[in-house]
């Protein structure tokens, strides 16, 4: 494949990331109108948006075991399909009930089709190359952040809280439909030299203890980063002092900053190794991380210095494990392996979500309590997954044409 074509594919993948993300992303800075308008508790916001990420993480691993005996292309098209019917459902959803049954739609397909975007970019990438492909599929990341949930915001406040679903679901439209005009069948995974039965397969790859430390490490990961995350913009309003009206700037600063370098990070990880730069950015994103969860009130500029730093460590991290984690397995498994890893990193997010729900709590003046012990839990986790990066061993041999779309 052409470096042109490499290149259009992962813009094209980038852009059904950004919808997933901004999906995903825009539940949580609404946290304050949700509990406002929906009259629920933390708690119960916490399980809003665990909804997502538990759906995802139980549908990935049913589906993991066919993840490599189908065309890729055809499976983006159909879990990409009902990701968006699932957002419409959000934005036609009239009580609490109704909106965790949609939120639950959008992760059982949001998760499929993320896997598969994930095990395409191993696909098409070589190794050598790998982590900046990664790069430009994070970007979605910071693209969301900067310019989407400040817009979904903006919706929600003009308008009301289902606009912004509006918006991602006609989004999906346009993008569903370039897929299918752009993105050609990819095949090259299916090996019919194998004869083993897809089923025998992939307990194969369970019983593959390089592929269990590389999914124990995706775990430590994201409980590290997700534990102070969904509930971060109601602590940003209420404890630190950030108006309502101005939490989009939190996002937009962060993903501006997420977007110019995550590129960077890629490049860094490419040259000088993918552990080294992880090591450096988790011990970054370790300290602003209590910084954040231990602060009281801090003026508007503080809080935009602190956010700025948060998504360029803490999501600049997530580059050179993506690497790593593509790495772990030979190319025939990765769309299983990849699908087993998003299931693992949804369900993490889940739990971990839940779990922040149970520990927070609400004081009589409207603050949240325990907030600062979430910090902690993030820390902790995130060096354990420093360590669980060095047990991870390169598994994938590099064959030349081993990106070959069929």
């Amino acid at each position: 494949m052409s470096r042109q074509s490499e290149r259009t594919i992962l813009l094209l993948l980038a852009a059904v990331q950004f919808t997933h993300i901004l999906d995903f992303m825009v539940v949580m800075p609404l946290g304050q109108q949700f509990m406002r308008e929906l009259n629920i508790t933390p708690a119960q916001f916490s399980h809003l948006v665990a909804a997502y990420t538990i759906s995802a993480g139980v549908i990935g691993l049913l589906t993991a075991p066919f993840m490599d005996r189908f065309d890729r292309r055809k499976v983006l098209l159909i879990a990409y399909a009902g990701f968006f019917l699932g957002t419409l459902a959000c934005a036609l959803s009239h009580t609490a009930a109704m909106l965790l049954a949609a939120r639950a739609i959008c992760g059982a397909f949001g998760g499929v089709s993320g896997a598969t975007i994930m095990a395409i970019v191993g696909d098409i990438v070589p190794p050598q190359r790998r982590a900046s492909g990664m790069a430009v599929i994070m970007g979605a990341f910071a693209a969301a952040a900067a310019l989407g949930v400040p817009f979904g915001l903006f919706l929600a406040q003009k308008f009301r809280w289902e606009m912004p679903f509006v918006l991602i679901a006609g989004m999906g439209v346009v993008v569903w439909a370039l897929i299918y005009v752009t993105l050609p069948p990819i095949r090259a995974h299916l090996d019919n030299d194998t004869p083993l039965h897809h089923f025998t397969a992939f307990f194969e790859l369970l019983r593959d203890a390089n592929a269990g430390r590389a999914l124990l490490f995706m775990s430590a990961l994201v409980m590290g980063h997700f534990a102070i995350i969904p509930l971060l913009a109601p602590y940003m309003v209420t404890n630190i002092g950030l108006p309502e009206n101005k939490l989009f700037l939190i996002y937009m600063v962060g993903g501006i900053c997420s977007a110019l370098t995550a590129p960077f990070c890629g490049k860094l990880a490419d040259r000088f190794g993918r552990l080294r730069v992880y090591a450096i950015l988790i011990c970054v994103a370790c300290a602003v991380t209590l910084w954040i969860s231990n602060s009281g009130p801090m003026p508007v500029w503080a809080v935009l210095l602190s956010a700025g730093l948060f998504f360029t460590f803490a999501s600049g991290r997530f580059i050179p494990a993506q690497a790593i984690l593509s790495l772990a397995v030979p190319a025939k498994r990765r769309g299983s392996f990849m699908s087993l890893t998003s299931c693992t990193r949804d369900l993490t997010s889940g739990i971990t979500s839940s779990l922040g729900g149970w520990i927070v709590t609400k004081s009589p003046a409207g603050q949240l309590v325990n907030y600062d012990k979430l910090g902690w839990l993030a820390v902790a986790m995130s060096l354990l997954s420093l360590w669980l990066a060095s047990r991870v061993q390169v598994k994938e041999v590099h064959r030349p044409h081993a990106g070959t779309l069929h």
